[in-house]
């Protein structure tokens, strides 16, 4: 089964909602993130990936799941990319391919009384999709 290369970089951009157009590849994120090491793919190689039409090998790449989530790649961007949202759209990608996407109601039925209820409308927003 063929892979629609646009297609999938599209689904990505609009997940991730971040120019990749607009990254000038000075590689201040790389620099700057805390998992670079153990990471296979580095923050600008994901988004010049990305912008280059490759969307189908950063799907098997391991560095959506070495990402940290700190939001320092994007804090250090001199143009507003973010390679963090990337790496999350990357991940959800993935658990969504795999079908494991699916938050059944009954699963969080008798939730905690201090759970925050923004934190279930976030989980259903990113789970039921």
């Amino acid at each position: 089964m063929a892979v629609d290369e646009k297609q999938l970089t599209e689904d990505i951009l609009r997940l991730a909602a971040t120019d990749v157009q607009r990254c000038m590849q000075c590689g201040r994120c790389s620099a700057n993130c805390e998992a670079a090491s153990k990471m296979d793919l580095l923050p600008h190689r994901v988004v010049w990936d990305l912008n280059s039409g490759y969307a189908s090998e950063l799907l098997e790449a391991d560095a959506p799941w070495q990402c940290l989530s700190c939001m320092a790649c994007e804090e250090r961007c001199p143009r507003g990319v973010s390679p963090a949202r990337i790496m999350e759209a990357l991940r959800l990608l993935q658990i969504r391919q795999q079908g494991k996407n699916k938050l059944p109601a009954e699963s969080v039925e008798h939730y905690p009384s201090d759970m925050p209820q923004q934190l279930l409308v976030a989980a259903f927003r990113k789970y039921n999709k």
